[in-house]
């Protein structure tokens, strides 16, 4: 295993607390949702999202970890209070979902909290909105652990359809609509009984019930799997509306670099350094940001390219771990079809490609590449070409992994 060594002010502060923050405030935040001065572009796709949400359709968005996709949501949330409109909205975290109970659960407590305040109006609700499903509420257990919703049997399609309802029956008892936040949506397939949530959500939102409603906005980071569900299998098709994510432009990225150093800390660093991580990253914000903020830590004037190398080292060294790991869950095949991607390889079944790179055969490639596919390392786009998911993993690939061969 390659290993760095860190200085360690970099580290010190890495894997610091809270209680030891920095005089100054940087810009470069990598670390929790980004919003106002410090959200860069997507200007754009802010205003698609805002404008499908006040017309009361569905959205989904997938692309890789680390992409920008809560920041997005959370901005534009921001955008529509500040032009007067009104809602409820709620985030429903999915990523540790493994049962339709959990899920049930989560979804009708997270609801209950956003909308209502009194444990006699959640009951009241529960009753109500509720009536002849296997849910209740618990006041005993709601003064325990929180829990607002719990079952006395197991869900049936009855209680799942119900309980997907109970957004809009709110939404329209307040007036205002209620927009509803999936993260890791994928994560729900996990449960044995998706695809009777899928039927029943399809049959909600081919309703289209009484305004104002609810709005569902599911993302996930495992681009493949979202890929199966709307692409594939096409669930909801036509019902809800993908919205894709472009990369925030070279300017804007390389501005506020060159500005947060200049504000945040006083520091020059040079634009082509910029335009460097901008290449080298493929314009993740994400990882960006961690590097500028690593060579703010590592430097006191000037950020010169020595002071980028070894912020980027120290990158690797943290990040190494997990990409090690990554490639341990991987078959000689698997490593083999990676090193071709790599190589520029586009056409996995060609005769040469497949000796050259002892693949085996076409029906090998095609199991290698939907193994690859579904451990989330690499996706195909519109033309069948690899993509590799994350963009520090394809560099330590290419110039550690593959280099020491």
């Amino acid at each position: 295993m390659l290993t760095f060594l860190l200085h360690k002010s970099v580290l010190n502060v890495i894997f610091a607390s809270d209680k030891s923050s920095r005089i100054m405030e940087t810009p470069f935040i990598y670390d929790r949702y980004v919003t106002a001065k410090y959200f860069i572009g997507r200007k754009k796709e802010c205003g698609i999202l805002g404008n499908l949400l006040a017309a009361g359709e569905h959205v989904v968005m997938y692309e890789p970890p680390k992409t920008g996709k809560m920041s997005i949501i959370q901005q534009t949330l921001i955008n529509m209070r500040s032009a007067g409109a009104q809602f409820m909205t709620v985030c429903i975290d999915m990523f540790n979902i493994r049962t339709m109970d959990e899920f049930l659960l989560r979804f009708g407590t997270a609801v209950m909290k956003a909308a209502l305040t009194t444990p006699d109006q959640y009951k009241d609700a529960i009753q109500h909105h509720l009536e002849g499903t296997h849910f209740v509420f618990d006041r005993e257990r709601f003064y325990q652990d929180g829990s607002i919703v719990s079952l006395n049997w197991s869900p049936d399609r009855n209680d799942i359809e119900k309980m997907m309802r109970l957004p809009g029956l709110l939404a329209s008892g307040k007036g205002i609509p209620f927009y509803l936040i999936f993260k890791e949506f994928q994560s729900i397939m996990f449960s044995d009984e998706y695809e009777t949530l899928f039927s029943v959500l399809e049959d909600m939102f081919r309703e289209q019930g009484p305004r104002p409603g609810a709005s569902f906005v599911m993302t996930g980071s495992r681009v493949n799997a979202m890929k199966y569900i709307f692409a594939e299998r096409k669930f909801f098709y036509r019902q809800v509306v993908h919205l894709p994510i472009a990369p925030v432009e070279n300017r804007e990225i390389i501005e506020h670099v060159v500005r947060g150093f200049l504000y945040g800390s006083g520091k020059s660093f040079d634009r082509d350094l910029a335009m460097g991580a901008c290449e080298l990253f493929k314009c993740n914000l994400w990882y960006i940001n961690h590097l500028a903020s690593i060579c703010d830590l590592m430097s006191k004037g000037f950020i010169n390219e020595a002071i980028m190398t070894e912020a980027l080292k120290s990158m690797l060294s943290l990040h190494e771990p997990r990409f090690m790991n990554m490639m341990d869950d991987l078959t000689d095949h698997q490593i083999s079809l990676l090193r071709a991607v790599l190589d520029g390889v586009v056409k996995f079944s060609a005769s040469d490609v497949i000796e050259k790179y002892r693949l085996n055969s076409s029906a090998n490639v095609r199991r290698v590449k939907d193994a690859l596919r579904k451990k989330e390392v690499l996706t195909f786009n519109e033309k069948d070409e690899p993509v590799i998911l994350d963009p520090l993993f394809e560099y330590w690939l290419e110039n550690y992994y593959f280099a020491k061969q």
